[in-house]
C-alpha cells in the first residue's frame, strides 16, 4: 500500500503517518522507486496507536507499548494503571475546583475577599 492508501484506510493524514514514523511509533516502510510501501500490518499498528491516543496515552507512553521489551498486554496494563491513577488525581482536583467555584462571594473589594479566604484556610 502507498502512504495515500494507508491514510485513506485509517483516516489519518499522510503527514501524521510520516510523523509517527519519525517518532519511532511506526516502522520505517520499504521503499520502491522512492515511494513508501506498507504491508497490511501497518493498519493494525495504527489501530493500536489511535486507540491508545483515545485512552489519553502520550506519544512517549505509546512508544513504550511499541518499543519496550515484554508482552504487550503487560505493558498496556502497567500504563493503564498509571493513567487511571493520573485520572483519579485530576478528578480530585476538578472536584475541589468545582467546590471552590460554587461558593458565592459577597465581598465588596478584593482586599475583603482576601481576608475571607485567609480566614477559611
Amino acid at each position: 500500500m502507498t502512504i495515500g492508501e494507508v491514510a485513506k484506510r485509517t483516516g489519518l493524514r499522510a503527514s501524521a503517518i510520516r510523523f509517527y514514523e519519525r517518532a519511532g511509533l511506526l516502522p520505517k516502510p520499504l521503499r520502491t522507486s522512492g515511494q513508501r510501501r506498507y504491508n497490511a500490518a501497518i493498519l493494525d499498528r495504527i489501530a493500536v496507536l489511535e486507540h491508545a491516543k483515545a485512552c489519553g496515552f502520550t506519544l512517549t507512553e505509546i512508544g513504550i507499548l511499541f518499543n519496550d521489551q515484554g508482552r504487550h498486554s503487560m505493558k498496556w496494563r502497567r500504563l493503564a494503571e498509571k493513567k487511571l491513577a493520573e485520572l483519579d488525581a485530576t478528578l480530585e482536583r476538578i472536584t475541589a475546583m468545582k467546590d471552590l467555584l460554587s461558593r458565592s462571594c459577597e465581598c465588596a473589594t478584593a482586599d475583603e475577599c482576601g481576608r475571607c479566604i485567609r480566614k477559611s484556610n
